[in-house]
């Protein structure tokens, strides 16, 4: 009898140790009339500009110091596609971890389409984060010429681009993974689930998405530069303006839209068996 109550009180406890977030609604007039929206794409909007001001200087400065032409530099001097990584992941930890109790610290168009795909933000949300974010990422570029207006010009402004002896599909490819893990790894940080029975233990759902942006890097910076992020991609190329830096600049929309695409699908549709799920409940209903 101690056995079945014991039993029951599990079963119990199981069925109510988390708590799925009602879905977004996909379009909510409402919504624009909450400051809470424009404060968070403010915050997404200044995120994205110190993202690309921090990081595009680190490209910048790594190139100038391995500039063999300017006496004392060697190939061996700067921070190294290792530095670069670090300051991409660190960044994407700093300001995920300041930013998202106000916008949830998307900071990038894919993990914005991956999170609206999965129904956790609406429409309205997922079209001014996107625009806030293209809008910051522009800003923060254009930041970090004027500083450096001549090192900007000379070393290619931080523009992602693919490199010499890879294809364009083995470059697609890359960006979609790279994504894929990315925004995978946000899921998995935010998961709802993961929180309430990991409670005891103290994990920062910041750092493995900066750890995520980091390995990433450390792997397709050699190919295509590391894009992962629209946003990323589209300020410096705006900013450059050169023909170069458009020429395979649908790479690096195509590749991370269909990485965030197929992270919420594995996430929402697989390990959390959303499809199952509705399907077991509109059976229960008929």
């Amino acid at each position: 009898m101690a056995k079945d109550v014991e039993v029951a009180e599990q079963a119990s406890y199981s069925a109510k140790d988390y708590h799925d977030p009602p879905p977004a609604p996909l379009i909510d007039p409402e919504e624009l009339t909450k400051w809470s929206l424009y404060r968070a794409a403010i915050a997404e909007f200044i995120a994205t500009l110190l993202f690309l001001y921090i990081t595009v200087l680190t490209i910048i400065g790594y190139k100038r110091q391995t500039d063999t032409t300017i006496p004392g530099n060697t190939e061996c001097d700067g921070v190294g596609i290792l530095g670069i990584a670090w300051a991409f992941g660190g960044m994407i930890f700093i300001l995920v971890y300041c930013t998202a109790g106000i916008s949830g610290g998307h900071i990038n168009p894919a993990v914005t389409l991956g999170l609206f795909l999965a129904r956790k933000v609406s429409l309205v949300r997922a079209l001014l984060y996107m625009i806030a974010q293209c809008l910051g990422a522009i800003c923060g570029a254009g930041l970090a010429k004027g500083f450096q207006k001549s090192y900007y010009n000379r070393y290619g402004g931080g523009v992602n681009l693919v490199s010499d002896g890879y294809n364009k599909g083995t470059a697609l490819g890359a960006e979609i993974i790279g994504t894929f893990v990315l925004v995978y790894t946000v899921f998995s940080a935010t998961d709802p689930k993961r929180s309430a029975r990991d409670s005891h233990v103290p994990v920062l759902a910041p750092l493995p998405i900066g750890f995520a942006v980091f390995m990433v890097h450390l792997a397709t910076i050699p190919i295509t530069g590391t894009g992962i992020n629209p946003a990323r991609s589209f300020g410096p190329a705006v900013i450059f303006n050169n023909d170069k830096a458009w020429d395979d600049q649908w790479i690096y929309w195509v590749g991370p839209f269909v990485g965030a695409l197929a992270a919420a699908i594995y996430h929402q549709y697989i390990l959390r068996a959303a499809a199952i799920k509705a399907l077991g409940s509109f059976r229960s209903n008929a």
